[in-house]
C-alpha cells in the first residue's frame, strides 16, 4: 500500500465518534491538500476487512455523497444518527459536528 493511501486511511480512522470530516479535510490531514477525489476513490475501494468509519466522511457542504435513497445512503444516515449526529435531508451541519467546526467553537464560541 502506498504511503499516501496509508495516511488517508489513518486520517479517516482518527475521526472521533460523533464527528465528521469532508473529503478535502481528510486530504489536508493526510498531507495531501487538493486530493479530495483521491480520498473518495480510496473509500470506494477500501478492503472489506479494514474497519474504517467511512460514514463520517462527507462532501464539503456536509452532504452525503451517495445517491439519496440508495442502500449506502440509508446505511450512512443510520450510522451517523447512531452516533448522535444530526442528518437532515442527507446533510450534516458541519458547524456542529465537523472537526473544523468543533475547533471554531472551541476558539471563538461559535455554535
Amino acid at each position: 500500500m502506498q504511503d499516501s493511501h496509508q495516511r488517508i486511511y489513518a486520517a479517516i480512522a482518527a475521526i472521533p465518534r460523533g464527528r465528521v470530516a469532508s473529503y478535502g479535510a481528510i486530504a489536508v490531514r493526510a498531507g495531501l491538500p487538493g486530493r479530495a477525489r483521491l480520498v473518495g476513490k480510496l473509500l470506494g475501494k477500501t478492503p472489506a476487512d479494514m474497519p474504517l468509519p467511512w460514514h463520517r466522511v462527507l462532501r464539503a457542504s456536509g452532504q452525503i455523497a451517495l445517491p439519496p435513497g440508495s442502500r449506502g445512503f440509508r446505511e450512512q444516515c443510520r450510522l451517523l444518527r447512531a452516533e448522535g449526529i444530526e442528518v437532515h435531508q442527507g446533510r450534516v451541519p458541519l458547524s456542529r459536528f465537523g472537526l473544523d467546526g468543533n475547533l471554531d467553537r472551541q476558539l471563538w464560541g461559535m455554535l
